[in-house]
């Protein structure tokens, strides 16, 4: 009996050697299988990179595409344009900060949020519920929609309103003027003319945006 009990437990070692094995194997298979199904999806995927910065974010770039999409919708807006605009501003982050004191998902200023809270008559406003993704939508919808009809008599608004929304529209005027074209100044012209780098490539960038998020169907 002791020898029977000395060989069995002697084999242990073996075993657990025999298991650690058997474990590490399946769990690279496990790892080789999820590593195809990634490359699969970000080779059908219609913008790689963005699909990659989605998978870093754990769900941080979807929390808000109901909220953002009633927003837009609201406001006669396009979704994909609200979400890249979000995208950009804030990195989908409800509780950014900008560099002058802008606000939430759409980094709307006091100024912005007043002049809203003036217009639909809320008299509780105070600059704190710019945290508020949902307020913070509305105020920026609102605010890019002021600028769309602002635009509206262009072929291609868009630019336009998004110059005016980083840069003011006086200083779109501006490059309106620089263009050479005035009045008939279209949307090439005005990217063109816009000597702020961090400006025209915010614009590019948000536009280039909406298309991929177009090319993706939905929110």
């Amino acid at each position: 009996m002791r020898k029977i009990f000395v060989e069995v437990f002697s084999e242990i070692p073996l075993i657990d050697a025999f298991m650690v094995g058997f474990f590490k194997k399946i769990i690279g298979l496990i790892l080789l299988a999820l590593l195809v199904a990634s490359g699969w999806v970000l080779w059908r995927a219609p913008d790689p990179l963005y699909q990659l910065e989605v998978w870093r974010g754990m769900g941080r770039f979807t929390d808000y595409d109901r909220q953002m999409s009633a927003a837009a919708e609201k406001q006669g807006l396009d979704r994909f344009l609200v979400k890249a605009l979000v995208w950009k501003v804030s990195g989908f982050n409800s509780a950014k900060v900008g560099k002058y004191g802008e606000r939430g998902l759409m980094q709307v200023s006091r100024s912005t949020g007043e002049d809203w809270a003036k217009a639909e008559k809320i008299e509780t406003f105070i600059f704190s519920d710019l945290f508020d993704p949902k307020t913070n939508l509305e105020v920026g919808t609102w605010s890019l929609k002021r600028a769309m009809v602002r635009w509206k008599g262009k072929v291609n608004p868009v630019p336009f309103a998004l110059a005016d929304w980083f840069a003011g529209a006086p200083a779109v005027d501006r490059w309106v003027e620089a263009s050479g074209r005035g009045e008939d100044a279209q949307a090439e012209d005005l990217v063109l003319a816009i000597n702020v780098p961090e400006v025209r490539q915010s614009i590019q960038e948000i536009i280039g945006r909406q298309k991929s998020y177009e090319k993706i169907g939905s929110l």
